[in-house]
């Protein structure tokens, strides 16, 4: 059984397709979800797909062992960030490598960094006139949004699209694409 332990900050709706996702399939299972926010929706998410879930601050995050320890506890094939927001230390980059995962909701290496996220993403692709956005799904490096990409999926953009209808469509491809990406790491590597 390939093992997934997903990091997420919000809500937790990309963190419930992957478990739904994985639930009918006998060869993947997420065995926790971890936040850093311990009112972030995906909390109740979990505790509605009776999957167990943490909440760790900042400390124990950067300056401590002790996520280290739990991911390392858990022997996941895959650390999966679905929204998760803060950087990752160098320490889970080396225990982990090229099995951090993480979604940009646009085509990098255009509009990524720090501060670039979530509804910030979607306001500069309609500010700059895009006529395509899409996501990307890459490996984790000591960077933001800096490390291999693995997959990338498009949408078209019109003219008279709102920010919002942008996220609708990136989060469209999100829900579509994420799972399937990660099935397929984990099958191919055996």
């Amino acid at each position: 059984m390939k093992r997934i332990v997903i990091l997420a900050s919000g809500s937790g709706s990309n963190a419930e397709n992957i478990i739904t996702y994985f639930r009918k399939r006998k060869q993947i299972e997420v065995s926790a979800v971890l936040t850093n926010k311990n009112t972030a929706q995906v909390l109740e998410r979990c505790k509605r797909l009776k999957v167990p879930a943490l909440y760790f601050n900042k400390a124990a995050f950067s300056d401590t062992t002790t996520i280290l320890d739990f991911l390392v506890s858990q022997k996941p094939d895959l650390v999966v960030l679905a929204g998760f927001l803060w950087k990752i230390p160098k320490n889970l980059v080396a225990a982990f490598p090229n099995k951090i995962v993480n979604i940009h909701p646009a085509l990098l290496p255009k509009y990524g960094g720090k501060g670039m996220y979530g509804s910030k993403v979607h306001k500069a692709v309609k500010e700059n006139g895009e006529t395509e956005t899409g996501i990307t799904i890459h490996f984790v490096n000591e960077h933001y949004d800096e490390g291999a990409i693995i997959y990338q999926a498009k949408t078209s953009i019109i003219a008279k699209d709102t920010a919002e209808q942008i996220a609708e469509k990136v989060h469209t491809l999100e829900y579509e694409h994420f799972p399937i990406v990660l099935e397929k790491l984990l099958l191919k590597n055996g």
